[in-house]
């Protein structure tokens, strides 16, 4: 799983403001060439939308379908129970860690300093979300990287288009998007998350070619 997200590398932060809305940002997020897709538990009715892509997608190999904003072990449980196959947070909590690892589920925790990455990592998490990326800068993958090589570390806002070579250069495991790629919705409709989501693919096609 970790191996296909990575792959995938661009995951698409989905904050719906009703359940009909998220799905429609997820789908065209996929349509558009983004196949990770992170459904936030800001959006209403968060685990009926995971469900919902999850037995759209079950039979297509590279989308995956996770949760985001889950704060608690009750909203892990429930995010995993409804198909959920990776499980991100804003902070680092170890009893999320333990839960997502009963059910062989990647935990990506949000981490902003070193400490909170090692105690992350000690308790068996393989990637840790940089958050916040606009905060913290890619610049602080480098500097992470220089005595612990190993940890992998994935930014979560803060990334656009102009931007997205600075972190996959720097080093970044994966990259987080979020309103960068529903904020045209209100003036172009949701085909403009299609459009915004294939330019991001294009940018990191090009980024890794010069990497």
């Amino acid at each position: 799983m970790l191996s296909r997200l990575q792959t995938n590398y661009l995951f698409a932060v989905v904050r719906g403001k009703s359940e009909e809305d998220g799905l429609e940002i997820a789908n065209h997020c996929v349509s558009g060439g983004i196949k990770n897709i992170e459904i936030t538990y800001s959006t209403p009715n968060a685990s009926l939308v995971i469900k919902e892509l999850a037995d759209t997608y079950k039979d297509v190999n590279e989308v995956v379908i996770g949760a985001g904003t889950v704060t608690d072990i009750a909203m892990a449980s429930q995010a995993i129970q409804a198909g959920a196959e990776f499980v991100v947070s804003p902070h680092f909590d170890p009893e999320i860690s333990k839960i997502c690892h009963r059910n062989a589920i990647p935990y990506l925790p949000g981490c902003g300093t070193v400490t909170e990455i090692i105690q992350a990592m000690e308790t068996g998490v393989d990637v840790v979300k940089l958050f916040p990326g606009g905060l913290l800068g890619p610049s602080f993958i480098k500097d992470v990287h220089g005595p612990f090589p190993y940890a992998e570390m994935m930014p979560s806002g803060g990334v656009g288009i102009t931007n997205i070579s600075d972190w996959i250069h720097s080093g970044a495991w994966a990259v987080g998007i979020g309103s960068a790629l529903s904020k045209n919705i209100a003036q172009e409709g949701y085909t403009s998350v299609q459009k915004d989501a294939a330019k991001f693919v294009e940018a990191m096609n090009q980024a890794k070619q010069t990497k």
